[in-house]
């Protein structure tokens, strides 16, 4: 089995997750496994690793690359943010580690035929999961303009939101949009390419918002916020690499309230609250890929890790 994806920040990533090899591990978006692989070679013979990745084909390509692990890889088809329902069913109370890789894998833009991509006439689907949800279709089909414009601006942060939310909803007056080139059509007669170098495609950040609506990404990554200080052990780490400013303030934010620990105002003389700091940041500022995996791995350009280790 051929694996397309070169998984960004492989080596720095799987460095700040393991402290020590024989310890419970989480690849929570494992993808076509190129992380979980590489955890799975610095593990012990008494060392585990539990693979989650709502996308079917992605379980299948990571289970195919975990073979070696035998027994001491599992591979579930489930949400991050149902980690912990997860963990109660394997009876695991506790995990040593966990990492999530928010971006959308190689395999999904160039070969999953979802719509993900806006170079290519593919189905307009764009669930991470085909299994469950509402497809990207239906939202461009059935939303008002008000709807998708709010779309636009809050997961693309698009500055023509507005008139992209109107001209979706004038062209599907006369048939609905059915492919991908469809909708990066209209997008593009609105949004006008960059005359600088190396600028994005004009699609880019509406697409990126009907994936984010679609797959309800933030939203799965705030429930798993709220949970992981519950499921990692003292002493244990928390790595995620996103890749756009949505979710890294997410991530941020989490961290600098949990190594803050105290809530009370901060003109209190003491505090009240009786809150303790949950995590400390190994690194202040989030770590960037060199340009030189840049060059290798365009894609790797906007990524940012973030590692805390539980208190």
């Amino acid at each position: 089995m051929e694996y397309p994806h070169e998984p960004v920040l492989v080596q720095e990533a799987v460095e700040d997750l393991i402290t020590r090899p024989d310890g419970v591990y989480v690849d929570g978006t494992c993808g076509s496994g190129g992380h979980s692989e590489l955890i799975g070679k610095r593990l012990s013979d008494a060392g585990r690793l539990i693979c989650l990745d709502r996308d079917p084909d992605a379980v299948i390509r990571c289970r195919e690359r975990i073979l070696f692990l035998k027994g001491r890889g599992v591979v579930r088809k489930a949400n991050f943010a149902d980690m912990d329902r997860v963990f109660e069913d394997m009876g695991v109370s506790e995990v040593t580690g966990v990492m999530l890789d928010l971006g959308v894998s190689t395999y999904q833009l160039d070969q999953s035929e979802r719509g993900f991509s806006f170079r290519r006439d593919e189905p307009l689907d764009m669930r991470m999961d085909p299994e469950s949800g509402v497809t990207a279709a239906h939202l461009v089909n059935t939303l008002p303009a008000k709807e998708l414009a709010r779309i636009f601006r809050e997961f693309g942060e698009e500055r023509k939101a507005r008139a992209l939310g109107m001209a979706i909803e004038r062209a599907r007056s006369g048939s609905p949009f059915t492919s991908s080139l469809q909708v990066a059509e209209v997008i593009r007669s609105v949004v006008h390419r960059s005359r600088r170098p190396g600028a994005k495609d004009p699609a880019t950040r509406a697409f990126q918002a009907l994936r984010i609506a679609v797959n309800r990404e933030l939203d799965h990554l705030r429930v798993f916020l709220d949970k992981a200080p519950n499921v990692i052990e003292r002493g244990g780490r928390l790595v995620i690499l996103s890749y756009h400013s949505l979710e890294d303030r997410m991530v941020k934010q989490a961290f600098r309230v949990w190594e803050k620990g105290c809530t009370c105002p901060p003109d209190f003389p003491v505090c009240t609250c009786g809150g303790v700091p949950l995590f400390r940041l190994l690194r202040r500022g989030g770590l960037k890929p060199s340009q030189e995996e840049i060059a290798r791995n365009p894609r790797a350009r906007s990524a940012t890790l973030r590692t805390a280790e539980r208190m």
